[in-house]
């Protein structure tokens, strides 16, 4: 019986330590994620497994409750591994998440509302729009206390911050130009553009020297130096004819580079459509398109650049083109966001590494 007794409790202590040992990558999506649309996901942050088919995980609790007490639309998601923590953000508030519990350590509203906003790498600030309103917020990201105000044109709406931390690149939806903002000062230093129409959803590379926007009334892309300000190529998608869209108003809302930095894709919600483009020479070359089942608003890769989330729930493999699941809530129903990212949790449970809702490049 002893024998029997020692014998069984090696096992389990054997897959105890197998278990504590084993590393996980997890998708975070944000849900209502397409407006305030509940027939998406519901509401809460739903979380996949992205090594195991991305099957669904759980669903985390969420408030981000109007006054009306229905789910307030969510504008955008981002996490830093240093501290743990992830960040949600309404068109009224913006909530902290402990990534290792799940709890939400706090939610603020803001004055003026919210919008997509970026972290820096070491989790000291946020920078969030107003909800179009014609400022951004600088959050203290351990507390939500207010650092200040960020003055701006009109439409305060998409931010970036660059991988090394020290700018934060802000883009007004009514606006030609993209300003860039010293993130240890506050204050902004230089402006990108004008593009040629208002800067829409829009990424850099890794050591912030491009930036790839769409803008109104295109399909296709533009690409401004970075250290010089000025817009040096307009890349439009050929043999596809842009047309009327459900959300957004342009057929062009969404970009991402591959980690990489090999391609820039681009979404195409006339044509229900991802346009790939060979990144590797200056313009970028249309490479293929690849078909969804909706129209895409967003799209943003893996950490290691394997596989694409457009916001319609596909998961593409990026090396073959193809579509090799779809996301899926509990109850089986599909499920759409432009806010996701990735999560990377060590084999000790920890925090590890953390994506970005944006499709940045990774190469410094």
């Amino acid at each position: 019986m002893r024998f029997l007794f020692s014998f069984f409790f090696a096992l389990f202590a054997v897959a105890s330590v197998g278990q504590a040992t084993e590393s996980k990558r997890l998708l975070y999506v944000a849900v209502p994620g397409v407006r305030n649309d509940l027939q998406y996901g519901g509401h809460g942050v739903l979380v996949f497994d992205m090594d195991h088919g991305h099957q669904f995980v759980k669903r985390v609790p969420s408030s981000g409750l109007g006054k009306d007490g229905k789910p307030l639309n969510v504008k955008g998601i981002c996490a830093c591994a240093a501290t743990h923590r992830l960040y949600v953000s309404t068109t009224e508030t913006l909530s902290c998440y402990d990534l290792n519990t799940d709890l939400i350590l706090w939610e603020r509203p803001y004055p003026g509302g919210c919008d997509r906003m970026s972290i820096t790498p070491n989790g000291a600030k946020l920078f969030m729009p107003s909800f179009e309103k014609d400022f951004w917020h600088v959050i203290d990201g351990p507390t939500g206390e207010s650092l200040g105000r960020i003055p701006h044109e009109k439409l305060a709406h998409n931010t970036v911050v660059g991988l090394d931390g020290k700018e934060a690149f802000l883009a007004d939806r009514g606006s030609r130009l993209v300003e860039v903002v010293d993130t240890a000062t506050n204050q902004i230093t230089r402006k990108i553009g004008p593009f040629a129409n208002s800067v829409r959803p829009f990424t850099v590379n890794g050591s912030s020297t491009w930036l790839y926007a769409n803008v109104d009334g295109l399909l296709g892309f533009e690409m401004a130096s970075i250290d010089s300000g000025a817009v040096v190529h307009r890349v439009e998608v050929t043999g596809f004819k842009a047309g009327p869209v459900k959300r957004h108003g342009c057929p062009s809302h969404g970009i991402g580079l591959t980690p990489d930095e090999k391609e820039v894709w681009v979404t195409d919600a006339s044509n229900k459509r991802l346009h790939v483009f060979d990144n590797t020479v200056i313009p970028p070359a249309y490479r293929e398109s690849i078909e969804l089942r909706d129209e895409p608003g967003w799209v943003t890769f893996s950490l290691d650049g394997k596989t694409a989330y457009p916001s319609t729930g596909d998961v593409v493999e990026v090396v073959t083109r193809k579509i090799i699941t779809t996301l899926k809530d509990e109850t089986g129903a599909a499920v759409q966001s432009e806010k996701l990212m990735e999560v990377d949790f060590s084999a000790d449970g920890q925090v590890s590494a953390v994506g970005d809702q944006f499709g940045l490049g990774r190469v410094r």
